[in-house]
């Protein structure tokens, strides 16, 4: 359960954050953390309910608050996520809600979200159709549906427990004024997936499981994030393979297909797209530190004669 952040009443002794947040800093390095003293920072705004920038003007903790600020600093040192401590996970420009149950949002799908989002403004039109495959907390398909108002989006998920995490965040994007999202529950390796789209997607987004099952995995996946969101089967393809040749089926002529997947499938994932014929214009996508991401492709007016593959090219992000 969430920490939910106390207030001081007056009179009550503070403790300065910097000292506080300088031993939390410390006991979160020898623990492994990565960014301890960005968490530490996070940690002591969300308790003390103030921004990070503002930390430093913050009157300070109270006894109950630094009790609290413990208990938290101690379960990120056990590698519970951050986000599960906080509630919440930012993803471009909003604000989710996230913990045990829903694969936790990362930065580095913004990449994919935003090349999508630049391809639905591009299409833009009364008709625009986005769907998001493995929507998970739905940050890629509430992303587009905020930046890209004119589309009408799907995302789609299959775990219950997900769904309720999709749903919620959904409701609070349309609550807030975003256009609404359809929300289905469906397994993306199902040939007959959304056969009531066949033909009409402009931009089909997917962000699968694609670790492959043998590869160790940080301490915040391996204890939290859903297995089944997290490894794609043996080599890692397991979802992605279907999801390619069902999103050739549902892309009109023309639309486009974004799909991330594992830094070592930076060849192998563009190869399964020109392998696939029905495919144009395959490119690879790096992430900001320089590692495979995701790869896109433009389906293809017609299906080339058999045996007849693609090529395809790397692109920045």
């Amino acid at each position: 359960m969430t920490t939910e952040p106390q207030h001081p009443s007056e009179g009550t002794r503070r403790h300065r954050p910097s000292p506080v947040v300088a031993v939390a800093t410390r006991d979160l390095a020898a623990a492994g953390v990565a960014s301890a003293r960005a968490e530490a920072e996070l940690l002591a705004a969300y308790v003390l309910g103030v921004s990070r920038g503002r930390l430093a003007l913050a009157d300070g903790f109270t006894d109950g608050q630094l009790d609290s600020y413990r208990a938290l600093v101690d379960r990120r040192s056990r590698r519970e996520p951050l986000q599960h401590l906080t509630g919440t996970a930012g993803f471009r420009h909003l604000e989710l809600a996230v913990g045990p149950g829903v694969f936790v949002p990362r930065p580095e799908t913004e990449l994919l979200a935003g090349w999508g989002i630049a391809q639905a403004r591009d299409l833009a039109g009364p008709e625009l159709l986005v769907v998001d495959l493995c929507s998970g907390s739905g940050a890629v398909a509430l992303s587009v549906a905020q930046e890209v108002p004119a589309a009408r989006v799907v995302a789609v998920e299959r775990s219950p427990a997900a769904l309720t995490w999709l749903r919620r965040n959904a409701a609070a994007r349309a609550g807030a004024g975003d256009r609404p999202i359809e929300v289905v529950e469906a397994d993306v390796t199902d040939p007959a997936l959304l056969a009531e789209l066949v033909g009409e997607v402009d931009v089909l987004l997917c962000n699968p499981p694609y670790v492959p099952q043998a590869v160790a995995v940080p301490p915040e996946v391996a204890g939290h994030d859903p297995a089944a969101a997290v490894f794609g089967g043996a080599d890692g393809l397991a979802v992605i393979r279907p999801v390619i040749d069902r999103a050739a089926a549902l892309l009109r002529p023309g639309g486009v297909l974004g799909v991330e997947h594992d830094d070592t499938h930076g060849s192998v994932v563009p190869d399964l797209l020109a392998a696939d014929g029905r495919y144009t214009a395959i490119t690879a996508h790096q992430d900001l530190a320089g590692r495979a991401r995701f790869a896109t492709a433009s389906r293809r007016a017609d299906r080339p004669a058999a045996g007849t593959a693609g090529t395809w090219q790397t692109g920045s992000s």
